[in-house]
């Protein structure tokens, strides 16, 4: 298995200059929805569908409690959670407040597991017609 991508023609908001440039980027095969995610973890163990589910329910609602705490959450191998947000900058101290923070999200950190998934794959350049 390749980890494929295709090459792109992009302008960074960042250059002033605004030059063209050419990076790669990942291509995606699809999307595995939590109903299919569900049904394939029911198909490789002894559980049903519904203590599946019910299970991945309530890990989601402990991990919304943590993070709701100012938690970060470790998943073992999988990797860890933690809430983050962007901030504008300001000259002043004063200036820092709630009203300058923008962008809240999760931070997802992968763990020892996946780094050596993506440390075994190649990776293959596809064109897209």
């Amino acid at each position: 298995m390749a980890l494929k991508y295709v090459v792109k023609k992009t302008v960074f908001g960042f250059d002033e200059t605004k030059t063209e440039k050419y990076v790669a980027r990942p291509v995606l095969a699809g999307t595995v929805d939590y109903s299919a995610l569900c049904d394939r973890v029911t198909k490789v163990s002894t559980v049903s569908r519904g203590v599946v589910m019910m299970v991945m329910e309530n890990m989601f609602d402990a991990i919304e409690e943590s993070l709701s705490n100012h938690l970060s959450v470790k998943l073992g191998d999988f990797g860890s959670l933690r809430p983050t947000f962007g901030s504008k900058s300001q000259d002043e101290q004063e200036g820092v407040t709630a009203k300058v923070l923008r962008r809240r999200k999760i931070l997802f950190t992968p763990g020892t597991h996946f780094k050596k998934i993506l440390d075994g794959i190649s990776i293959q350049k596809t064109v897209i017609r």
